[in-house]
C-alpha cells in the first residue's frame, strides 16, 4: 500500500508562498511518477505539477513560473513550493502517485496532465489565498 502525507497549505495574501511537502517511502521514489493536483469546490480536478521518476517536471501552464515541483530523496520528500500566489490558485492540494510504466505509454502519460489519473493520492492539504 502506498502511503503518502502531504502538509504545508495554509491561508496567504494573494503574492505570497507557500511550500506543500508530501512523504512518501523510499521505494515510491525510486519506482513511481509523482505530482500534485488541486481541486477548488464546484470544480473539476486539474493536474498541476508532476515529476517522472527519471526526474522530468511538467507544469500546468497556469503555474509554470511560479510554482516549482521537487523531491529531497534523503528524506523521501515530494515538495511543491508556491510562489506570487494567486485568489484562482485557491483549493485543496493532493500529492499523487502511480507506476511510471502505468502512464509512460500513453500520450502525454508522463506530464502534468496525467497526475489527476494517478492510481494513489494523500488526503490533500488546504491552500487559500485571499484578494
Amino acid at each position: 500500500q502506498v502511503q503518502l502525507v502531504e502538509s504545508g497549505g495554509g491561508s496567504v495574501p494573494a503574492g505570497g508562498s507557500l511550500r506543500l511537502s508530501c512523504a512518501a517511502s523510499a521505494y515510491v521514489y525510486r519506482t513511481y511518477c509523482m505530482g500534485w493536483f488541486r481541486q477548488a469546490p464546484g470544480k473539476e480536478r486539474e493536474g498541476v505539477a508532476a515529476m517522472h521518476r527519471d526526474g522530468t517536471t511538467t507544469y500546468v501552464d497556469s503555474v509554470k513560473g511560479r510554482f516549482t515541483i521537487s523531491r529531497d530523496s534523503a528524506k523521501n520528500t515530494l515538495y511543491l513550493e508556491m510562489s506570487s500566489l494567486k485568489p484562482e490558485d485557491s483549493a485543496k492540494y493532493y500529492c499523487a502517485a502511480d507506476l511510471s510504466s502505468t502512464h509512460d505509454w500513453k500520450p502525454f502519460g508522463r506530464t502534468w496532465r496525467a497526475v489527476t489519473e494517478y492510481k494513489y493520492r494523500g488526503q490533500g492539504t488546504q491552500v487559500t489565498v485571499s484578494s
